[in-house]
């Protein structure tokens, strides 16, 4: 697919899109980001078992430490993640296209082993 200019290489074939600056975008990720089932199921089953009702500090003050810590803890780790994979991938074109084809290849591998599962199961 030409990308017109607009991606990560101007001219060539869109390997890693960068997106845009400031896009109405940002709110709806914020959104689903906050959704998340998965940080639900990590908060309902990991934080109970650290928190405790008879400890110095109340329930809530406890539960809201933790989120906290852990909001902190993920958000460092996805920036530093996004900004060294940005930067790599800016500088190295043919080490963005090698994880967008290895990414694929593992989309495709892990779509063809639920569907065996599936039908096996």
């Amino acid at each position: 697919m030409r990308d017109g200019g607009h991606g990560l290489f101007e001219g060539g074939d869109r390997v890693a899109a960068l997106p845009a600056q400031g896009g109405e975008d940002e709110g709806l990720e914020v959104q689903s980001d906050g959704l998340n089932p998965k940080a639900l199921l990590l908060y309902f089953s990991l934080f109970p078992q650290f928190i405790d009702p008879t400890g110095g500090w109340p329930v809530a003050a406890q539960t809201g430490l933790f989120g906290t810590l852990h909001m902190t803890a993920c958000a460092l780790v996805y920036l530093a993640v996004g900004v060294l994979a940005r930067t790599v991938l800016k500088t190295r074109p043919s080490a963005a296209r090698a994880v967008t084809r290895a990414s694929g290849v593992m989309m495709i591998a892990i779509g063809a082993f639920l569907l065996v599962e599936r039908l096996a199961g």
